[in-house]
């Protein structure tokens, strides 16, 4: 639907997004070594560190020689592998657009933990859906929709320069959208829940983002932030009148 590319909201607590940039480069490593290595790696670490809704609910056990962790770690470690680059690049993309603000609004160590709680959740959610599905889940596409639910509680006004339909760049509120993508994800689950796409790992890591931001932010930390940002790419024409930021 859309591809972020730009957002104008400045750091007020935090100077470097620390967590936001470890979990990206995380991700890229897991994805070059899945790249480099052998199919029956992949394979291997697929269905290892992948979630797998029938093992987990027992409809089905992993074979002993394929197993690399707990079956309850991978609520967690399913979020750090990637089918592809195409895969890992829209979602590291989002995380970097959008988790450095949720990042700033928490504070570095409890946005890992809502990072991991609405990966947890993600994958929760996709087990509720399809409990005896034995392809394993991958993806972090569960933990970004909780960064996502959670930028969209803190700066809904706030302009963000996206791809529209993946080839027209426009600046638009962020609600617009955010909320369109947000719909798509409860729509899709209720229409594709057999689909390729795990819908419902989106809903969970949704539902959870939200639910966090309300409790994990830091004090003082304001939701539907009412200040108006003009992108950092938006030049005013010379001698035109200076933006008032609209407050209440």
């Amino acid at each position: 639907m859309f591809i972020p590319l730009h957002d104008a909201v400045e750091l007020k607590y935090i100077r470097v997004q620390y967590v936001t940039i470890g979990i990206i480069v995380v991700n890229v490593l897991a994805w070059l070594f899945t790249a480099i290595a052998s199919p029956e790696a992949v394979e291997h670490a697929s269905l290892g560190l992948g979630f797998i809704p029938a093992v987990i609910f027992d409809y089905a056990i992993l074979d002993p020689s394929l197993v690399i962790v707990p079956d309850d770690a991978t609520f967690i470690t399913y979020a750090f592998l990637h089918m592809d680059f195409w895969h890992l690049a829209s979602n590291m993309l989002f995380l970097w657009v959008f988790g450095d603000n949720v990042e700033d609004a928490l504070g570095h160590m409890r946005f890992l933990v809502f990072y991991l709680l609405c990966a947890a959740a993600g994958a929760a959610v996709h087990g509720f859906v399809a409990p005896s599905a034995e392809g394993p889940l991958i993806g972090a596409s569960g933990a970004i929709s909780g960064v996502v639910a959670a930028y969209f509680l803190l700066h809904p006004r706030v302009r963000v320069w996206v791809l529209v339909l993946f080839r027209i760049p426009l600046p638009l509120p962020a609600f617009i959208p955010l909320a369109a993508w947000i719909l798509q994800q409860f729509v899709m689950l209720a229409l594709d829940m057999d689909g390729v796409v795990s819908w419902g790992a989106h809903v969970g890591g949704i539902i959870t983002g939200a639910i966090l931001v309300l409790v994990m932010r830091r004090p003082g930390v304001p939701l539907f932030d009412r200040e108006i940002v003009t992108p950092k790419a938006v030049i005013p024409k010379s001698g035109a009148a200076n933006v008032v930021t609209a407050s209440e």
